[in-house]
C-alpha cells in the first residue's frame, strides 16, 4: 500500500464536502454521495462507477480487508485520506461504523438501459410511487437485483436513491441494476404505451387478481406504492391490471418492502418455469 496523505483538521474542505453529502440538496447540487463501509466499496469497485475520493481512519487499516480495497482504490487512482478515528466520525453518517467511506459520482441511466435484458428476456421493472422510507426503498433495489429485475424505475415523490441509507439497505445492490431516478408518472405512462410494457399495480381493488394469477411473462412493470397511500390514482387509472396478495392471518398488510419480494418472486418463478 502506498503511503496516505492524512487530513488533520475538521476545516478541511473535503470533511465539509462529505458531511454536506449526508443532505439530499447538495448530493443533487454536486452530482455525488457517499458509499460507506467494507462491503458496499468493495461493490462499487467491483461495479467500476465513478469514484472521487475515500476516507479511512487509522483503526480501520489495522483490517488487512481494508488494506487491500485501500490498494484497489490506489491502483484505479482513486485519492484516499487517512484520519484518526474523531475526524472520520465527523464526516461519517454512521454509529460505530466500519472506517472506510467512498465518495462517488451519481451515475444517470436511460430507458434503455433500464428495459435491456442481456439473455434476451422480456424486460421486467419494479416501480417505486412515492415510496418514502429508504429502508423499504433499498430493499426493494436490492430484491429487484435478486430476482433478475431488468431496472427499477422511481417516480416523483420517492425517496432520494442516493441517500446513504437506501445505499446502505441495497447492500450494494444500487451498483449492479440501473435505475430511473424522479420520474414523472405520466413519462412513465407514455413509457410503458412505447415499449409496449404490461403495467400490473400491487392494489386492493375489485378487480384484483391474487398475485399468483397475473401473467408476468411479457414485458412488464410492477408498482409498488407509498407506504401510507398506496399507489397514486394516476397510476391506478393507466394500469393494465392489479394484483393483491391474499393472506390468512390477523395481520391487516404487509410492509411494501415485504410485498415487493412476494410480488417479484412470483414473477421470477414464472419466468424460470418457461
Amino acid at each position: 500500500m502506498k503511503n496516505l496523505e492524512r487530513i488533520e483538521s475538521n476545516a478541511n474542505a473535503k470533511i465539509k464536502l462529505v458531511a454536506k453529502l449526508h443532505a439530499h440538496k447538495y448530493r443533487k447540487e454536486e452530482s455525488l454521495f457517499v458509499a460507506e463501509g467494507v462491503r458496499l466499496v468493495e461493490m462499487a469497485l467491483a461495479a467500476r462507477w465513478p469514484m472521487r475520493f475515500a476516507f479511512v481512519s487509522d483503526n480501520a487499516l489495522k483490517n488487512p480487508r481494508v488494506v487491500k480495497v485501500v490498494e484497489l482504490l490506489q491502483d484505479r487512482e482513486c485519492p484516499v485520506y487517512q484520519l484518526d478515528g474523531d475526524l472520520y466520525s465527523k464526516a461519517s453518517d454512521t454509529v460505530n461504523g466500519q472506517g472506510l467511506l467512498l465518495v462517488m459520482g451519481q451515475r444517470l441511466f436511460t430507458w434503455r438501459e433500464v428495459l435491456s435484458c442481456p439473455r434476451g428476456d422480456a424486460p421486467l421493472l419494479a416501480v417505486l410511487d412515492g415510496i418514502q422510507d429508504p429502508g423499504n426503498a433499498g430493499t426493494i433495489i436490492r430484491t429487484a437485483d435478486a430476482l433478475g429485475c431488468t431496472g427499477v424505475v422511481c417516480l416523483e415523490g420517492t425517496v432520494d436513491m442516493f441517500s446513504d441509507k437506501v445505499v446502505r439497505s441495497s447492500m450494494g445492490s444500487i451498483f449492479n441494476i440501473p435505475f430511473l431516478d424522479n420520474v414523472s408518472r405520466s413519462a412513465f405512462i407514455d413509457a410503458c404505451h412505447d415499449n409496449e410494457l404490461n403495467m400490473i399495480a400491487t392494489a386492493l381493488d375489485k378487480l384484483a387478481l391474487k398475485h399468483y394469477l397475473a401473467e408476468y411473462n411479457s414485458p412488464t412493470a410492477i408498482v409498488f406504492g407509498n407506504e401510507g397511500n398506496g399507489i397514486s390514482a394516476e397510476i391506478l387509472e393507466a394500469a393494465s391490471s392489479k394484483v393483491y396478495i391474499p393472506m390468512s392471518g390477523k395481520a391487516e398488510s404487509l410492509n411494501v418492502a415485504s410485498a415487493a419480494a412476494i410480488v417479484l418472486y412470483e414473477a421470477s418463478r414464472q419466468r424460470a418455469i418457461l
